[in-house]
């Protein structure tokens, strides 16, 4: 999904992965690198991994890609220790440097947390000039590092690692799930009362981890046992949880789980409140072909998450599924594109149509987005280039019009192509033969059998 090249520049990004661990043994390390690298999709600009041993915490991040950072030694240098937090960056606020890279290390009279947070604090500012009233230093720009603070501060004035979690929980506003390592061996995962961001538990015979999405505990060996809730903090410690329930309030009216984790940011083989990501995807795919039909011999999608929309329309449609795209894999974050002509050129360096199967045919293109429309009008540049026919593009989302304030990073308003062109103008400028955006309710209908309401602000702005 996201990355650094030039074919994602106009996709919208990721928030953050974390990932946390409370077990019966010292092996919190290793299996958290594991968690990280199956959440990689979430944040290519950083991560970092914090260990308990019920002494002292450790932690070590730098920028870059989870095995890029972990690589040369990184993971040896983490002690022994059965309490662990993990994190992976995409930066929202703040810049990419290491300094806003989570956990965060925040120390107080009688212990240290690290913290690990995803999402984003609407009124983060508030805390950050009283906390500096306080006497205390930030050394970077991220929200986490605030949250970090607030928290060590409140458990200072609680007298208890739980109780402060919960009542700087209670303070915040916006979009987070945190998961906290405390030098006490306590994890702490907290959930946002709209319950914006993923969250979830898994368990294991040495013990419980807490991820942004359930692939992570798959193939950590953990056994999905549910979602924290929205305004839920969790308690685990050495491998137990001794405490589970306890709410927040302040729930705002008219939000919910962002919808585009189903559409786009999630894996599909994770499970989130309730709902496969991978059925949704489909049900996107079933409802764009009873809303647009279309006279075509093909589908093809767009990788990756594209892929099982087009499995949907396919199947409504009784149009055959061809693939498209051979998806170069291996060019990560080291392809070098100094010319504006190699840049434009650069999405068939990820993305190579596949001539055999759509030369002289129309096609059936699915994506999940369309945001500025540069990215859009390349792919379908490049199928009608290797023969394609006609292109039929078809959009698993509304069309964007408004930027968000809790943590998906969506181009300023005025850039947004929804907000230029009309529909005609859009199907125009990215040279297809015709456009279908699925409707919000043929969106809602797809994802219906989440048990969360959902935050369409972005398509909205309500």
């Amino acid at each position: 999904m996201c990355s650094d090249i030039g074919y994602d520049e106009d996709k919208l990004k990721e928030e953050c992965a974390i990932f946390g661990l409370s077990l019966n043994t010292d092996e919190a390390a290793g299996i958290t690198y594991n968690g990280l690298l199956s959440l990689q999709h979430r944040g290519q600009e950083g991560a970092g991994i914090a260990v308990s041993n019920n002494r002292s915490i450790v932690c070590y991040k730098d920028s870059g890609l989870v095995s890029e950072v972990f690589g040369e030694g990184g993971l040896t240098s983490l002690p022994k220790g059965n309490t662990a937090v993990g994190h992976t960056r995409y930066s929202t606020k703040g810049n990419s440097s290491r300094e806003n890279v989570g956990p965060f290390i925040t120390e107080y009279l009688t212990g240290r947390i690290a913290t690990a947070h995803n999402g984003n604090i609407t009124n983060v500012k508030q805390f950050r000039d009283e906390l500096k009233e306080h006497g205390i230093h930030f050394n970077a720009t991220s929200d986490s590092e605030v949250i970090s603070s607030l928290i060590a501060f409140h458990i200072t004035m609680e007298k208890s690692s739980i109780q402060g979690v919960i009542k700087a929980s209670d303070l915040l506003r916006g979009a987070f799930s945190f998961i906290i390592a405390t030098s006490k061996n306590k994890l702490i995962a907290v959930r946002d009362p709209n319950g914006f961001r993923p969250l979830c538990i898994g368990k294991s015979a040495i013990g419980y981890a807490v991820s942004s999405e359930s692939c992570a505990l798959d193939t950590c060996g953990f056994e999905f046992v549910r979602d924290v809730l929205p305004g839920e903090v969790v308690v685990i410690r050495n491998g137990e949880i001794i405490l589970e329930g306890v709410k927040l309030e302040n729930k705002e009216e008219n939000k919910g789980l962002c919808i585009f984790e189903y559409v786009y940011f999630a894996r599909p083989d994770s499970v989130i409140d309730g709902l496969s990501v991978y059925n949704a995807r489909y049900n996107m795919g079933v409802a764009l072909a009873k809303e647009y039909p279309v006279e075509a011999d093909v589908v093809c999608g767009v990788p990756d998450s594209g892929l099982d929309a087009a499995y949907g329309y396919s199947a409504q449609s009784g149009l055959p599924l061809v693939t498209g795209f051979v998806k170069n894999r291996y060019i990560g974050r080291s392809f070098i594109y100094p010319t504006q002509t190699q840049r434009d050129s650069v999405v068939l360096l990820k993305l190579n149509p596949l001539a055999a199967s759509i030369k002289g045919k129309r096609i059936v293109l699915v994506d999940d987005s369309i945001v500025r429309g540069t990215t859009s009008q390349k792919i379908i540049k490049s199928l009608k280039n290797a023969g394609a026919k006609e292109v039929h593009m078809m959009i698993s989302s509304p069309p964007f019009r408004f930027t968000c304030h809790y943590g998906t990073d969506i181009d300023s308003e005025e850039n947004l192509i929804a907000n230029k062109m009309s529909h005609d103008d859009i199907c125009r400028k990215i040279g297809a033969d015709s456009l279908g955006y699925i409707s919000i309710d043929g969106l809602k209908a797809a994802c219906s059998e989440c048990f969360l309401p959902f935050c369409t602000t972005c398509f909205f702005g309500t």
